[in-house]
């Protein structure tokens, strides 16, 4: 991209290139500055030997090499093309070896090895691990898993990444196969080991884990059998292996033995999880086994190659690579799963170390733009680390910097659609490019900066075109940004009422910019006000090379008070390179309780292991005792949650309670509160050893006498005063103290700091750009009532930005697995009439449900509300879905009126009933189901009514045959968690009136949904032509009205019928559902709520792109849903199945009217065991159903749910049970010329005595195809007694099981598409 990381300057900067470029340039001449610092000694003075050093950035498209060299001005910078086999085999040797020519005198040939004699030490980032990730171009490789989890690792987390993509795209795992060895171990848990010594536990054969944790050996792994399979492997060309074995993270033997038969064998690679990271989650470490296996190979491939080019005295230099946690390490070391920021990495440490700070401990932002997306992070006198990640679809456990990324750059593709500016998040890539690349690509930000004069195509390297000799085509941009202006300007004009003036093509591309820039804001806020810190506080550090001309904009719209560009802000990843250290960490699990006896102890035993280790390391590399620094953390967390907090203290040890005090500190930031009462427990012991190393020093620059010349003037389109005749600095001929006054361009090599009205750029003693921000956000004052398209992204993106802060903000303050793990939760925004303005795409159930309850509440409250209420609800009847699903609702108040609704729903573990978990199978009335509260003020002015709350959560249990709430203190816990995301939601909502003002605000809450609607009536007129296609008529009439039919049946037999009728010339939609069933004496009668919330679904997904889901969906539609009918049962009926089970037959009934997709599974498998003790409920992945132009996927959450599943390790940690199967029932999808996918086995065997339900469906009526495709397999459920008999549970059932006794559920596959019938299995 043009000013997209430099990516033109590799032409520039290569003397060599192309045999003379007119463009190309010595190195020298873009290097040098005017008046560098007189009389300071030169690096040949300092050491005339080994008086080069190397910091090198190898990026997808671009190398960047910063190097110190002797002479003056001390350093040499050059960029040239990461591949460009015609005129070199490996960019980073190449970069060195230009330097080196040019510097020593002497002349190195192409082709022949590198001096080294005077190179002191090359330090290194690279993208070819992240590069070989994204393409899928690692190493063929396998893993091994422990029997019954061979196909764990596909299934992960078994969440769909897009809620409302009917294809269900989920990326590709690594492993070419997986391998199932026959061992199994179990952790004892806590319960079980509590009473337990050593001498017990000795005799009865069990083994002491790392962790500490009492283990016993199940199975004792078969080798022979397994020697066999991986010399299967071998003959067939695989040579990499990665083992994750069920709970290695505390007993690694299995894996061990596994390892050295491997290693025996011939096997070049193998990568074992207890190794890498020895930490609890099968399915996060076995996924970092995984990356390891597939990309280390090719790392050191990459590395063998790039040595190779050096002569024999390379040992004598020391070579270090950047790892994701922004440390170097030996070539030796660099392994893949370390190794997928490495890039990124480098700019983070670049920033972080050279930052202008007004104070020390001033935070700072790192910006950095790229080419197609941005990336931020956070400094704040430590690297923020995290040690799980989620990249290219593969969640990798290994210590990471905190990167968030955002898919928005300077390739952004810029569209419209349906009134709305949308920015990304697809990219015009590097070929063809944006418009003015001349290669016949499509608008991107980097035309709208273009049009705007912020790149001046006079001093952009002249590249492109056919000869590649030819300037940016500013016409062409113009002519393309012309032509888009039109088409929005002509849907402007045909919206009734419309009132707004024709929109300039200045405008058109200022607005592009100013929803790229609010896109960008997102993820900044993410790591800011998300974790508690004020975002106003810091400094925006802004580099990458389309970075700086956003700069302004950027810190403006977070209201932070300066910027900063490094003066290399454009290769600042491999300036970065030359600031970090020698970084070695270490890591053993445990599971100790803090303040428990002997616990202090086993730390202490620990820590000193894993510092030993690190500082043997360290001194095998050639660092003293003086120059190593390390740092103990501790993983901790509450009792009873999974998230834990890697914790350090600024005390002395583990005996000060430093620890503990920085935990609750931690905790109390980002969440608000503690969990009084709950043990502090500490999952792993991790040690970071640093060893300082030589940087490369900073070089100053002489200061200014005079004010600094401008080199030219230029015009430039500014929001405030439009075409500015603005002047244009090089940032090479500014000194130290010039102050440079905005509107204002200065070019710093290939990229362009915009300075706007209103700001102050100074150059620093380093020749570095410290920005003073003016004061407000841009375009705020300008915002009106009146729509404006502009306006209308941006608002679309706030109001979604601060429901998906409120699920987060809900999701980390929960305390219950199904909030905080399953994520089985829903927050969104809505209007003061109760209308839905935004809803984050959390569970599909809930989506348009809540606007049901808002509205009742409020209808039933009328003038009883006051400013410091918050409502609760979980009734049918009430807009609810089922029971465990409880809504919070918060009326916001302004000047005494109520100006918009907060509100959260989320599933909570137990809320009393026939059976613990509050899902029974054979629930007859409302009241089996638990508490049911129609309308409750769960603060009442300001006041947390916990005594009343109480008593209707006991009042169940008055009930015969049923309990209270068995876990009331954890539902008060999540309550309260969902009333401060209400509050979160309500104080982003309150800035934001601020900042623009209610009647905008409340303006904006129509338009969105105005907007929404079209969306929809567009769809659903797109939909009524393809319907006509099909039947052979080519246009659609006024007139027409067309009826589509579909039906389906429950597994009792009650039918679901539907007549769709689409009006094609206002495209609406009428759902008919009457002939649907009555309703059953079952709790599969399904809320009218929840039929809606199915609708609204499908026609969202319908949709096709990414549109704000509020009241507007709801305009083209009505429904005929009789009363009394199984889809709008009577007051107190049973409804918890409707939910779970109804609300997926209906959406398959609406997609099959439609002729979308197949059936999917049709089910959500609910699982539920448990005793006086605990209670634990899941929901199953099935099939999804094939599409038109897909095959099905199989093993995910389909439709209605997107809930996540308990990693095998956590589940077996915690509870009573063995995960004996969880694999791919492989041939359940639907045949046809698309598969539906396949459903999934999930077998368990119960370690004592509990009570098991299950409800669910597709248990008698098979999921349907499409177009002749084939049905999916049914689901069953069977109990499998421990002689091996098995008994048929039926579709709903609730057993009591007695110890060793198992239940496999297999769940649908989804119906196939297309070709002849065929059924599977």
């Amino acid at each position: 991209m043009s000013n997209a990381r430099g990516a033109v300057v590799g032409r520039k900067l290569g003397p060599e290139r192309d045999g003379g470029n007119s463009s190309a340039q010595p190195i020298r001449s873009i290097r040098q500055r005017r008046g560098s610092s007189n009389g300071a000694p030169t690096r040949l003075q300092v050491k005339a030997l080994r008086d080069f050093k190397f910091a090198i950035d190898r990026g997808g498209t671009f190398t960047d090499v910063f190097a110190e060299v002797p002479g003056e001005p001390g350093y040499a910078v050059c960029k040239l093309l990461s591949v460009d086999p015609q005129n070199y085999d490996d960019a980073p040797r190449e970069g060195i070896r230009r330097i080196l020519e040019e510097y020593t005198g002497q002349s190195i040939p192409r082709g022949t090895p590198l001096p080294t004699d005077r190179i002191e030490w090359i330090r290194m980032g690279t993208t070819v691990a992240t590069n070989a990730l994204l393409e899928r171009k690692g190493e063929k490789s396998a893993v091994c898993l422990t029997k019954g989890l061979g196909d764990v690792l596909q299934i992960g987390t078994q969440a769909r990444p897009d809620i409302f993509d009917l294809e269900v795209r989920m990326p590709s795992v690594l492993y070419t196969e997986a391998i199932e060895v026959d061992e199994r171990v179990r952790v004892l848990t806590p319960a079980e080991a509590s009473s337990l010594t050593n001498a017990e536990g000795a005799a009865k054969g069990y083994k002491k884990g790392l962790s500490g944790e009492w283990v016993e050996i199940l199975q004792p792994i078969d080798l022979g059998t397994l020697r066999g399979q991986l010399q299967s492997l071998l003959d067939r060309g695989i040579r990499s292996l990665a083992v994750a074995l069920a709970h290695s993270y505390t007993f690694p033997d299995h894996e061990e033995a596994i390892g050295r038969l491997a290693e025996q064998l011939g096997f070049t690679q193998i990568s074992l999880s207890s190794k890498l990271i020895p930490m609890v989650k099968l399915v996060p470490r076995g996924q970092t086994a995984t990356v390891d296996a597939y990309l280390t190979p090719k790392i050191q491939t990459y590395l063998s190659t790039f040595l190779g080019g050096f002569d024999e005295g390379l040992p004598n230099v020391q070579i270090l690579f950047m790892q994701s946690d922004g440390g170097l390490t030996e070539a030796s070391t660099f392994n893949g799963n370390r190794a997928i920021l490495s890039g990124p990495a480098g700019g983070v440490v670049g920033y972080s170390l050279t930052t202008l700070r007004e104070r020390d401990d001033q935070p700072v932002i790192g910006f950095d733009m790229g080419g197609t997306s941005t990336d931020v992070s956070r400094y704040d006198g430590s690297y923020d680390l995290v040690v799980e990640t989620r990249t290219a679809g593969v969640t990798i456990q290994a210590p990471q910097l905190e990167i968030n990324t955002v898919a928005a750059g300077g390739g952004s593709k810029l569209t419209f659609f349906e009134g709305v500016l949308k920015v990304g998040p697809e990219s015009v890539s590097s070929d063809p490019g944006p418009v003015c690349y001349r290669k016949g690509g499509q608008l991107a930000v980097t035309d709208a900066n273009l049009l705007l004069g912020r790149v001046v195509p006079k001093y952009f390297p002249k590249i492109f075109g056919k000869n590649e000799d030819q300037a940016l085509d500013a016409s062409a941009t113009r002519e393309a940004f012309e032509s888009l202006t039109k088409e929005i300007n002509r849907f402007r004009e045909l919206q009734e009422g419309s009132t707004a003036g024709c929109m300039t093509c200045e405008e058109v591309a200022y607005g592009y910019l100013q929803v790229a820039n609010e896109a960008m804001c997102r993820p900044i806020r993410e790591l800011t006000e998300m974790k508690g810190h004020d975002t106003s506080n810091h400094i925006l550090a802004v580099f990458g090379g389309a970075g700086p001309q956003h700069a302004c904009a950027i810190a403006r719209n977070l209201k932070m008070k300066s910027a900063f560009v490094h003066r290399f802000a454009g290769i600042l990843s491999a300036y970065g390179m030359g600031l970090a250290d020698v970084v070695e960490e270490a890591q053993l699990p445990c599971s100790l309780t803090c303040g428990a006896e002997g616990s202090l102890v086993q730390l202490e035993q620990r820590e000193n292991e894993l510092v030993r280790k690190i500082r043997e390391s360290l001194q095998a590399q050639g660092f003293d005792d003086d120059h190593i620094q390390t740092t103990t953390f501790l993983n901790m967390r509450y009792e009873g949650t999974d998230n834990a907090i890697m914790t350090v203290t600024q005390g002395q040890g583990f005996s000060d309670g430093g620890y503990e005090l920085a935990f609750l500190q931690t905790f109390q930031r980002e969440f608000g509160f503690e969990l009084k009462g709950r043990k502090l427990l500490v999952d792993d012991v991790r040690v970071r050893g640093v060893g300082k190393v030589d940087i490369i020093r900073p070089s100053p620059i002489a200061t200014a006498v005079e004010d600094a010349v401008p080199m030219d003037h230029s015009q430039v389109y500014f929001q405030e005063s439009g075409w500015t005749q603005t002047p244009i600095f090089d940032l090479l001929e500014l000194l130290a103290g010039h102050a440079l006054d905005g509107p204002c361009l200065i070019l710093n090599g290939n990229s362009t700091i915009v300075i706007e009205p209103g700001c102050r750029a100074i150059v620093t003693d380093l020749g570095d750009v410290q920005i003073l921000v003016g004061v407000g956000e841009m375009g705020s004052s300008g915002a009106s009532t009146e729509l404006d398209s502009v306006q209308l992204s941006i608002f679309s993106n706030r109001f979604m930005s601060i429901a998906e802060q409120m699920g987060r903000t809900l999701q980390r303050t929960s305390v219950s697995t199904n909030i905080k793990e399953r994520l089985d939760f829903s927050c969104a925004l809505f209007d003061a009439q109760g209308g839905l303005v935004a809803n984050a795409p959390h569970i599909p159930v809930h989506l348009g449900a809540m606007s049901a309850t808002v509205s009742w509440q409020l209808q039933h409250w009328g003038e009883d509300l006051q400013e410091g209420d918050v409502l609760l609800t979980n009734h049918p009847s009430a807009g609810g879905s089922h029971l465990p699903d409880i809504t919070v609702v918060t009326p916001v108040f302004r000047d005494g009126q109520i100006v918009f609704f907060t509100a959260s729903r989320g599933h909570h573990a137990d809320v009393g009933g026939i059976t613990p978990g509050s899902m029974p199978p054979f629930s007859r009335t409302l009241v089996q189901e638990g508490a049911a509260i129609k309308a409750f003020k769960l603060v009442e002015k300001g006041v947390f009514q916990e005594e009343k709350l109480r008593e209707l959560l006991a009042e169940p249990g008055r009930h015969e045959g049923c309990s209270g709430t068995r876990k009331v203190e954890d539902v008060i816990s999540d309550l309260r968690a969902q009333a401060a995301a209400n509050n979160r939601g309500s104080a982003l909502l309150a800035e934001l009136i601020d900042a623009y003002g209610l009647d905008v605000v409340n303006a904006y809450m129509g338009h969105v949904q105005e907007n929404a609607e079209l969306a929809v009536r567009s769809m659903l007129r797109k939909m009524a032509r393809d319907v006509l296609s099909r039947s052979g008529e080519e246009a659609v009439r006024e007139d027409k009205q067309i009826q589509l039919r579909s039906i389906d049946f429950m597994d009792d037999g009650s039918p679901i019928q539907l007549v769709l009728t689409i009006d094609a010339a206002e495209g609406s939609a009428h759902f008919d559902f009457k002939g649907t069933g009555s309703q059953v004496y079952g709790n599969w009668n399904c809320p009218k709520a929840v039929t809606f919330a199915a609708i609204i679904y499908c026609l969202r997904a319908l949709v096709g792109t990414e549109i704000p889901l509020n009241q507007g969906c709801f305009a083209p539609i009505t429904a005929d849903i009789p009363e009394n009918s199984m889809l709008s049962p009577a007051d107190g009926a049973a409804v918890v199945g409707g939910n779970v089970l109804t609300s997926q037959r209906v959406t398959d009934v609406v997609l099959a009217a439609f002729h979308a997709a197949a059936n999917s599974q049709g089910c959500m498998n609910n699982f539920t065991f448990g005793n006086e003790n605990f209670g634990y409920y899941e929901t199953i992945a099935g099939g999804s159903g094939a599409g038109p132009t897909w095959d099905g996927t199989s093993g995910v959450q389909c439709h209605m749910t997107n809930t996540r599943i308990t990693d095998p390790e956590i589940l077996e940690r915690r509870y009573p049970v063995l995960l004996r199967e969880f694999s791919l029932r492989k041939g359940s999808g639907g045949r046809g010329a698309h598969k539906g996918g396949d459903g999934v086995v999930r077998e368990m065997e119960f370690l004592e005595r509990v009570t098991v339900s299950i409800l669910s469906e597709r248990r008698s009526y098979r999921p349907n195809g499409i177009d002749g495709g084939g049905q999916g397999l049914p689901g069953t459920n069977m109990l499998v007694n421990i002689d091996g008999t098995e008994v048929s549970l039926g579709g709903k059932n609730t057993i009591l099981i007695e110890p060793h006794q198992r239940v496999r559920i297999s769940t649908p596959g989804g119906g196939g598409c297309g070709g002849p019938v065929g059924e599977a299995g």
